[in-house]
């Protein structure tokens, strides 16, 4: 036709191809099934995860055989896992490690931190950090123990060696009106983790009259007034120069630490 224009081939060009949107021409689009491969590929990933969770939870090949446990001191291993009662023969998975923990803790105070763990593929690892005694209260004979954070954790038969007394006076000790009994044995505690080693080595007693009035009694009858809780890290800096410019004082007072003091008695 005299009107036509040129065709593609004249163009030297090709025909742009169909968008293939079911809704262009040629009677609208067609539903496609997945490939085999990804069809495959599917059952393969479910097989795998049902074998997995077959294998973990009900198969006899990843079960609790054994317990073990580290870091004991005064308790022993026996004590230990009696008191977790991890159940053996259990699929591993299974195993509450937190609740394990917990049963630990409350049964046994003496723990301080307890780590359970899975040690596979047949272990329970049990890691005990146990509390550590820095003062001691004398009751009927006994002694309870109690720790850097003002716990009373466990009472012994035995006063364990190096471990100082807290001497508080019968009844309610002056000044526990306004600071409560707890507070001053708080405070009794802060005093004994502010003493230098040596003194600490020779402390044999904290005594609380009041929470401005702690003293120690050493070894040789050797007294030291600290005060209250408060400016520790100064008063032991003013008790330790005292001791060496005084080894042969029998009290010394650094419950002022910018002015201590010392005398025979």
């Amino acid at each position: 036709m005299a009107g036509a224009g040129p065709t593609t081939a004249e163009r030297g060009g090709r025909a742009e191809p169909s968008s293939g949107h079911p809704d262009e021409g040629g009677g609208g689009g067609r539903f496609r099934l997945p490939r085999p491969r990804l069809l495959l590929a599917v059952t393969a990933a479910a097989l795998l995860t049902g074998g997995a969770l077959w294998a973990l939870y009900g198969s006899q090949w990843l079960r609790v055989e054994r317990v073990t446990t580290s870091g004991t001191e005064v308790l022993t291993r026996e004590q230990v896992e009696s008191a977790a009662r991890v159940p053996l023969g259990e699929p591993m998975a299974s195993v509450d490690t937190d609740a394990v923990a917990e049963r630990l803790r409350t049964a046994l105070p003496r723990i301080d931190s307890v780590d359970v763990s899975r040690s596979w593929p047949h272990g329970i690892r049990l890691k005990v950090i146990e509390r550590q005694p820095v003062l001691l209260i004398e009751d009927g004979g006994k002694f309870v123990e109690i720790d850097d954070e003002g716990v009373r954790f466990a009472t012994v038969a035995r006063a364990p060696s190096g471990v100082p007394l807290l001497r508080m006076p019968d009844g309610r000790p002056a000044g526990s009106d306004r600071f409560g009994t707890g507070r001053l044995l708080r405070e009794a505690v802060a005093v004994r983790g502010e003493l230098p080693a040596g003194v600490a080595k020779e402390t044999r007693a904290v005594r609380v009259r009041s929470y401005d009035s702690i003293s120690l009694e050493l070894s040789g009858g050797r007294t030291v007034m600290w005060g209250s809780g408060e400016d520790g890290a100064a008063k032991a800096r003013a008790l330790t120069a005292l001791m060496k410019a005084a080894p042969k004082a029998g009290h010394f007072d650094v419950s002022a630490p910018t002015a201590p003091a010392v005398s025979d008695s």
